[in-house]
Order: C-alpha cells, then structure tokens, then sequence
C-alpha cells in the first residue's frame, strides 16, 4: 500500500483488464486521475494504445506496482488552451507518422509522390478495362493514353495502400483499438487543420484532462440503458448522477427518474421534429433544421458526444441539418441513430457527424445511415464524402460501405459486343455520388487497380467475388428510393437560412 500512496497522474503502469474473449491481459495504462471513494482509492486508467472508450476507474488490486513507471519532468503536452504545457504524460505524446505500423518508412519519395498525384489525375478519366481472374492477371488490349506507373504502396498487413500521396508533416495518434484498418482520419486529402465550424467539430487543442475523462455514468433512454464512451459536456451537476434520464422523443435531460415521468406527461412527441422524409417497414427517416430545432438538436449533439470522440461540441446548430433513423412500434418512432450534414458545404461534405445508438451497432444501421446519405446526393445531383477524421468504427463501416457499392456495379458490368466491360472512375463517382478520391482509395484499398502495358485494369479475384457475395448475403437493410421523399433546398438563396 506505501507503493501505491506514490502513484500520481501521469504515473504508467500495467492494469489488469479482461480482453474480448475474458481473458485476463496487462495492458500498460496511464493514471489520468486518482480520487477516494468512501475510504478506497479509484484510478482512472487510460490504456495505452487502446481506444479511449476503454478507459475506466479501477481499484488498486488491478495495478502491477512492480512495473511502475513515473511521469518524466520534461516531457511537453497541450493543456486546455492548446499551448505547450506542463501535463508530465498523456497519448498525446503518442504521436507517430502515417505509416506507424511500419517500423521502416514506406511513404513514397517526394519525386514519386508527384509521379502518384500525376498518375491519378490521368487514370480518373482513363477507361478501366474490367476483369473477372482466377489468378493470374491477363492484359486486356484497350488502347488507353500512356501514363506513368502507378505502383501499390504495401502496408503491414499485405494489402495495397491507397495510391494518394500522405502530407508531408502530418501526424496522427497511434493506431487504437487493435484493428488492422487505419484508425481515425485515414484519408484522402484531407486538410490538417481543423475546422472551426460545426455542430460537432474535431479539435484536439481543448484536450485537456477534464475532457479526456469519461463524466456521465449511465444513460438511461427508452428501453435501453447507455454506458458512455467519452465526455460529453452535459450540465456539472448531473456528472454526479448514478443514471442521467433522456426523453427518448425529445431527448431532454432529466436528473430522476420522477422528473422523467412528470416530462413525460407532458411532452406530446411520439417521433422526433421536424418532417418524415423516408418511411419503409418500420424504418423512417426525419429531417430536421438545426435552427428551426434548436433545442432538439443541442440535446441530439450532447448524446452523440458520448459516443463520439474526435468531435468537440459546439453550440451553434444553425447551419446543420440533422436526419435522424428511427424504428416504429406502438409506442412510437424510437431513435436508432442519425447523421449531421451542412446545410451548405464548401468542400463537398455530405455527412459531419453520424451515429448509429450502441444498442443498434453490428446490425447493419450503420450502413443504411451512409447508403441513406448518398441517396440524399444523388437526389441533389452531386458527389459527396464524409466529413474527417473518421472515428475507427467510422471508418470502417464507410471502407465496408464503399467496397460493397463499387464491387455491386463493377460485377453488374455487360461485356461490350464480346469486349471485356470498360467504365471510368468518374462513371463509377456518377453512378454512386461517391467522391472521385473515395472511389480511387477503395479500389487501391482492395487492391482491384493494376498497370498493366500503358493502361490501367481492374482485376476481381475469385476471392474478392465470393467475398462480396457472402457480404451482399448478409445485408439485408436497403434504402429504397421509391421510398424518399425528398425535394433539396438551395440554402445560399436563403440568406440566414
């Protein structure tokens, strides 16, 4: 017990936690915060190289004490107002370049990264020959302008990195969650600073110690009850509650379960605000202006902080548009998630934030959020991309999306008078509203797109189909366009919308 008395924040050490399958396994954590309930000491643990949503209060039983390591003096993080501080340790300091995986730097070199952006702009309006294989790759004899090489760039884990260039002297956090994909804002040039506009908005300067602790202990809402992943600027005085109480219509914060059903004699919603837009089975979809609700949308940002990491709350819902996925029974129209979208985006954005509710996760909402998403622009006549950096889960439910979307069109191709199909990148970009980049990245992603003699084929591998096909199987959520009825607003008319 004297070892544990010298344990301050900042202090790391390896803390005992169950892995997946409940096995018991010693990460080495962080001591973000110590406090004392009822005599006992709590730890507030982040694991290192785990994603924050893990971090927790443990007891002391649960620290390795032998392994202890103290924070070192010198070591500079960010404090609250973005300048270097004196914070002796966070995983702030966790900081390595785009290939972190890779021991060996296998970013290309600067005159190779121009041959890549070069290539790119030429393949974009190249035709690309289609081809089913076995194994081998057999050249198709289209004729097609010469350009540059384009080689894969190898990852890791052996699949083909994306052919856009990394930025020179952009960083991110070291990969979380123990997945193979890359984490967080793994994309395709996407400007380094952030932006300071948006309802939720990412913006790492205000990370300071208060914001990196989970506050709310349990949500409760409707039927379900909700464990946070993060903080989430909900009131001070309801931090200290054992359950935090949301209308589930209106989504109004109550502190006991008392006020809760005094509101709810009250409140009349039985579905959210706003206009129902999309209705099939028991799924619809609801529209609603971030000024026109205001309320209603502050409280839908301060949930979706909880689940929501890489955003930071703004209050200023006035220029978004919310659409939330709902699930009908006789009770009512029960929210299972919903995304953002600016009401006017400069850089092609269709999504700012989304969300699928965690008691909906892993059933296929995510995705009819995003296939839900393109569907609006493809109504509106545009390309469109979600807003970076991805969350983890973000990202790989738009990776999973997009390869689903282009692998349907690309094996619904007919050959052409005995020709093997041809279609362009911004044919596939045209038919799916996916962003040109989104498409390139996917198919360097699954590894599809090979130089071969001047031109560029798309080669699918027996392993690819079957894979799809056996992904296809499974979905079994849609959009049906039939369904939406959406007519876009041109807000730069509407002066203050």
């Amino acid at each position: 017990t004297s070892e544990v008395g010298k344990i301050v924040e900042g202090c790391r050490l390896p803390v005992l936690r169950k892995n997946q399958e409940h096995e018991d396994e010693w990460p080495l954590a962080e001591i973000l915060s110590v406090k004392e309930v009822s005599g006992r000491k709590l730890y507030y643990v982040h694991y290192i190289d785990f994603n924050k949503r893990l971090d927790e209060w443990v007891t002391a039983d649960r620290l390795d004490m032998k392994k202890l390591q103290f924070p070192k003096k010198e070591a500079k993080t960010p404090t609250k107002n973005g300048l270097p501080g004196s914070r002796p340790s966070s995983p702030e300091r966790e900081v390595v370049s785009i290939n972190s995986r890779n021991t060996t730097d296998s970013s290309p070199p600067p005159q190779m990264q121009a041959t890549l952006a070069a290539s790119l702009k030429k393949m974009s309006n190249n035709i690309c020959p289609l081809q089913k294989r076995k194994v081998e790759t057999v050249p198709l004899a289209t004729q097609v302008s010469p350009a540059t090489p384009v080689p894969s760039l190898p990852s890791s884990n052996g699949t083909a990195r994306r052919l856009i260039p990394s930025q020179p002297g952009r960083k991110r956090k070291a990969n979380c969650g123990g997945t193979d994909e890359d984490s967080q804002d793994s994309s395709d040039g996407i400007p380094s600073a952030p932006r300071m506009t948006g309802s939720l908005v990412s913006d790492r300067s205000h990370d300071d110690i208060v914001t990196r602790m989970k506050n709310i202990e349990c949500i409760e809402l409707g039927r379900h009850r909700l464990k946070p992943w993060y903080f989430s600027p909900y009131p001070q005085e309801l931090t200290t509650l054992p359950i935090l109480y949301l209308c589930e219509f209106c989504l109004k914060y109550l502190k006991s379960l008392k006020c809760l059903q005094r509101h709810l004699t009250k409140c009349n919603l039985r579905h959210p605000p706003g206009n129902e837009i999309y209705r099939k089975g028991t799924i619809s979809f609801f529209e609603i202006d971030g000024r026109k609700n205001k309320t209603y949308s502050q409280n839908l940002c301060l949930l979706a902080k909880c689940f929501l990491d890489h955003k930071t709350l703004y209050y200023d819902t006035d220029p978004f548009l919310f659409y939330v996925m709902t699930e009908y029974d006789s009770k009512g129209f029960h929210i299972v998630g919903y995304f953002s979208k600016e009401k006017e985006s400069t850089e092609d954005y269709n999504v700012a934030c989304i969300l699928t509710l965690p008691p909906y996760q892993r059933r296929g909402y995510g995705k009819l959020l995003i296939e839900f998403s393109y569907e609006l622009s493809k109504v509106e006549g545009k390309t469109g991309t979600p807003e970076k950096p991805l969350s983890d889960l973000g990202l790989l439910s738009y990776r999973s999306y997009w390869s689903q979307t282009i692998l349907e069109i690309l094996m619904d191709l007919k050959p052409d008078n005995g020709e093997r199909p041809q279609i362009t990148i911004n044919e596939i970009s045209e038919i799916t509203s996916v962003k040109k980049e989104d498409v390139i990245s996917t198919l360097q992603y699954l590894n599809l797109i090979n130089y071969y003699k001047g031109q560029y084929i798309l080669t699918l591998s027996e392993d690819i189909v079957e894979g799809h096909e056996r992904a296809m199987q499974k979905r079994h959520l849609r959009i049906d366009p039939k369904c939406l009825h959406f007519t876009p607003k041109d807000w730069s008319k509407r002066g203050k919308w």
